[in-house]
Order: structure tokens, then C-alpha cells, then sequence
């Protein structure tokens, strides 16, 4: 119990500010988990979610005794919410991993090495989908958010809830598109914790919204190799 209790008040200083270990820990968790989505590895997931657990008595201090900074409702609700998502994307991925490695008649391993998903556009209903529920998902936390005494200007951490949501939806599933999700929530997660001091996670958010412009090129890459695989030269 004592190394916990030290593991919760543990700190670093830089300057004049003292960063909570447990949110370094818990970013470092997350951008783990993101270089593993980027690789299309299962254990981002699992990854992710230690993360998550971590980060949630981070956003939620005055649970476990910080009183120094306000609590971040819509932050620490998506981490319960990436809890229940991850999940489903752990089984989804698995799964695809799964398929992939079966052996065939003649013995060989797929040449996609067992990859535990496969980029793919989603579909024009998709993408509107995509922009209905952020968009419409935001409207409706707002309120639920602000009376709930959340962190101000309380749209933007509906947003980054409702933004997470979709994005961690759409890595399951394997769209592209998700990696523009992400950087549409850093753009306005950034100053929301900065303002919060929440000055590890602000910066964090930073490098995420430059690796996540890199993973949408990757899986764009990705997709179109493999489609270049699967496609059959017509005879002529």
C-alpha cells in the first residue's frame, strides 16, 4: 500500500510546476497504445485501457485527494468510456488477427502477416454519421456536462468526449478516417487542459495531434497496398 500511496503522490517538478507522475504515466500509456494502433498490433488495446485506469484518477483528483486543480468530467468520462470501447476494438482486432493466421491448404501464413485489422475508407453514410454524432453529441453533453459542475468552456470537453468516442469507434472498425477525428480533438483539447493545468496532457495532446497526421498516412498507405493486392489483372 505504501508504494501505491507514493505512486499516487508522486510528482515532478519542471520550473515552477509540478506534473503529476500518474498523468506522465498514463499519457506515456496512451501514446504506447497509439504507436500500437498505428502498427495494427492487438496490444494497443490492453495497452490503452492501463492508460485509461491511470488517467482516470488523474482527471478525477478529488477522489484521491488532489484538491489543487478542478476535476475534468468529460475527461475522465472518456476514460470509462474508452473501457467499454476498447474492449469491443480488442475482440473485433483479435478476431481479424485470427483469421488472418490460419493456415492455408498449402501450408502458407497469409501475406498480410496476420494483421489484426485492415484500413479501409469508410462510407459516405459513414463519414455523415461520423459529423452527426460528434456534432450532435456535443450539443446534447453541454448542458449535462456544465450541470455536473465540469471544467469551462464545457462544449469543449464534450467535444473531446464525444470526439474520443467516435475516434476509438473508428479504429475498431478500421476506418481511415479516424486518425482526422483524433486531430480534430486535439485541436481543442490542447488549450482546454493548458488552461486547466493539466500541463502534461496539453502537451501530450501536441505530439498526439502530429503522430496522429502520421498514422493517417500510414493506414492510408496500408489500404492502398492492399488493395493493390487483392485487385485481379483483367485479361486482354
Amino acid at each position: 500500500m505504501d508504494a501505491i500511496d507514493a505512486f499516487f503522490h508522486a510528482t515532478l517538478t519542471i520550473g515552477d510546476q509540478s506534473l503529476l507522475w500518474r498523468e506522465i504515466v498514463g499519457n506515456g500509456f496512451g501514446l504506447a497504445s497509439a504507436l500500437g494502433g498505428m502498427r495494427r498490433k492487438v496490444w494497443a488495446w490492453p495497452v490503452g485501457i492501463a492508460g485509461n485506469l491511470v488517467l482516470f484518477t488523474v482527471f478525477m483528483g478529488s477522489w484521491f485527494g488532489d484538491t489543487g486543480r478542478a476535476d475534468m468530467l468529460g475527461q475522465a468520462g472518456r476514460q470509462v468510456m474508452f473501457l467499454v470501447v476498447s474492449v469491443y476494438g480488442w475482440v473485433q482486432w483479435r478476431r481479424t488477427r485470427r483469421a488472418d493466421l490460419e493456415v492455408r491448404a498449402d501450408g502458407k501464413v497469409p501475406a498480410s502477416g496476420g494483421a489484426a485489422v485492415h484500413p479501409q475508407w469508410a462510407t459516405w453514410p459513414q463519414r455523415l454519421g461520423i459529423v452527426v454524432v460528434m456534432v450532435g453529441g456535443t450539443l446534447l453533453l453541454t448542458p449535462l456536462f456544465r450541470a455536473l459542475g465540469s471544467y469551462e468552456p464545457v462544449w469543449s470537453d464534450a467535444w473531446i468526449f464525444m470526439g474520443s468516442l467516435v475516434a476509438t469507434y473508428g479504429m475498431a472498425k478500421g476506418w481511415v478516417e479516424f486518425w482526422l477525428v483524433w486531430v480534430a480533438v486535439d485541436v481543442v483539447g490542447v488549450p482546454l487542459l493548458w488552461s486547466a493545468d493539466y500541463f502534461a496532457t496539453a502537451l501530450m495532446y501536441v505530439f498526439y495531434g502530429a503522430f496522429t497526421l502520421v498514422g493517417f498516412f500510414v493506414w492510408w498507405r496500408i489500404h492502398r497496398r492492399e488493395q493493390d493486392r487483392t485487385e485481379v489483372p483483367t485479361a486482354t
